[in-house]
């Protein structure tokens, strides 16, 4: 079930009403809680929810019993079992036909030629994500650091939480699980700020992603036979289609959630308004970030070693983060990109520069700042390009061509392609609202946090907003992050 549906706003309203009719029975919400959730996602196959329960119960009963052992031998042990169970998913069905096609390709080099099946297997939406957040509570207990779940229904509907479910936040044990564990009263003003949070997210996906959508498809798609300015065009929508596609999910998810009585972490803080990497990656998909910082970086010793493994420790975390999002090269490409961005401020000790807000207390940002968002902004969606393309051969054709010219007019390219020119303007018009939006709320959990006091003005920008999504909502498209 998509959240940009007519299915999920039929099921959403539904869902709030029973949820607070059982209001002050805490037992009966959260059996609720986890039914929907586990509808919501059978909605896509229900065949996978078996992963999900599996998932759930492998580490609820591990956590039970990490709870009771002094035994460090047998702690490491368990600990193992769920590592190997989560991530042994992953491997079957998302990583698996990529290590065969690998080898293949590899061991063909040498003149071999191994008759190897791959498998036919679909991946399941959100397991990259339902996967990790499991696996930080097995963590979390093992060290000591949380203690076990004694409520079965509860554990599991923290692991199955219908709204951040399929793309995140990734929560941590620690913040979600024990919201299940108390009661839940409804507070008006989190609902109406959830609401207009769903209202952000719903914009940003329906009426700047999908349309957005609409000419990157197309010029990546032929990309081979366009000119430089229509590669850079593709490019930069792309960079606004994957931030208001994914930041837009994580608005309606927490929004949602809000609405629920529940506090989900932000996933997104104005990225492109960061004035380098390090800060942009203190600002993107902030649960990932933050998952691989506690529990990879950190544990491989972070920056408290000596230089040497300080810069393996930074390959390592973006590699993987690479990885993490799909099996293709590109990814790990993509990754490659970042750490290298990444590594010259973490050498120069420059990575913690930019800890505030842009511009803070100030109306508009410097022409320092300027120059540094839009640098910050290039390198970015130079990279985006390795993480939209096919294959690594595709990425480095259409950067390369993106630096070529011709003399067909813009105009005539996209008549070629038969895409809307008047639409694109307004596209770009739709980006720069976006953007202006974003900026005074920059800072604060998201773009509709501060609006005007006055109720006409303020209950008019809610109206425009309806009607523009309205205007695009029956396209349904899905959104990006569900592939990983």
């Amino acid at each position: 079930m998509l959240f940009n549906s007519l299915e999920y706003l039929f099921f959403l309203p539904v869902v709030f009403t029973l949820y607070w009719l059982l209001r002050k029975q805490l037992k009966a919400q959260n059996f609720f809680i986890l039914a929907v959730s586990y509808f919501f996602y059978g909605c896509w196959d229900w065949r996978f929810l078996s992963l999900i329960i599996i998932s759930s119960l492998t580490d609820f009963l591990v956590g039970m019993r990490l709870g009771k052992t002094e035994n460090s031998g047998e702690a490491k042990a368990l600990l193992m079992l769920s590592l190997a169970v989560n991530l042994g998913f992953l491997l079957v069905f998302k990583y698996f036909n990529f290590f065969i096609d690998s080898f293949v390709d590899l061991v063909s080099v040498i003149g071999m030629k191994p008759s190897i099946s791959t498998l036919s297997i679909v991946l399941p939406v959100g397991i990259s994500f339902y996967t990790f957040q499991t696996l930080s509570y097995t963590i979390d207990v093992y060290r000591k650091k949380l203690e076990p779940s004694k409520d079965i229904v509860n554990f599991f509907a923290y692991v199955a939480f219908f709204p951040q479910l399929v793309a995140g936040p990734i929560e941590r044990a620690s913040n979600l699980l024990p919201q299940f564990d108390r009661l839940r009263d409804f507070d008006f003003a989190q609902a109406r700020d959830g609401m207009r949070q769903i209202l952000w997210g719903l914009f940003k996906k329906v009426v700047i992603a999908d349309n957005c959508a609409l000419y990157v498809d197309a010029i990546f798609a032929g990309h081979e036979s366009l000119n430089g300015l229509i590669l850079l065009l593709g490019a930069v929508l792309f960079a606004f289609q994957i931030y208001c596609d994914f930041s837009g999910y994580s608005d309606i998810a927490i929004g949602t959630a809000s609405l629920l009585g529940f506090k989900l972490m932000q996933n997104f803080s104005t990225p492109y308004f960061a004035r380098d990497i390090a800060e942009f990656w203190r600002r993107w998909h902030i649960s990932l970030s933050t998952w691989f910082r506690d529990y990879l970086y950190i544990p491989l010793g972070g920056s408290r070693v000596g230089q040497a493994l300080q810069i393996r420790n930074i390959f390592a975390i973006f590699l993987v983060s690479g990885f993490w999002h799909g099996a293709n090269f590109t990814f790990i490409i993509w990754g490659l990109i970042h750490s290298l961005l990444y590594l010259p401020q973490m050498l120069m000790k420059t990575n913690r520069k930019f800890l505030g807000v842009v511009a803070e207390g100030k109306m508009f940002p410097s022409a320092y700042e300027v120059f540094r968002m839009l640098l910050t902004f290039v390198v970015v969606t130079v990279a985006w390009v390795f993480f939209r393309s096919d294959s690594v051969g595709e990425s480095f054709t259409y950067l390369l061509r993106m630096c070529s010219f011709s003399e067909a007019g813009f105009g005539e390219v996209l008549s070629e392609l038969m895409l809307n020119a008047n639409l694109l303007k307004l596209v770009a018009l739709y980006i720069l609202f976006m953007l202006v939006v974003e900026w005074f709320n920059r800072g604060k959990k998201h773009g509709l946090y501060l609006m005007p006091s006055n109720i006409v003005f303020r209950f008019g920008f809610y109206l425009m907003l309806c009607l523009l999504i309205l205007e695009y909502f029956f396209g349904k498209t899905s959104f990006i992050y569900f592939q990983f």
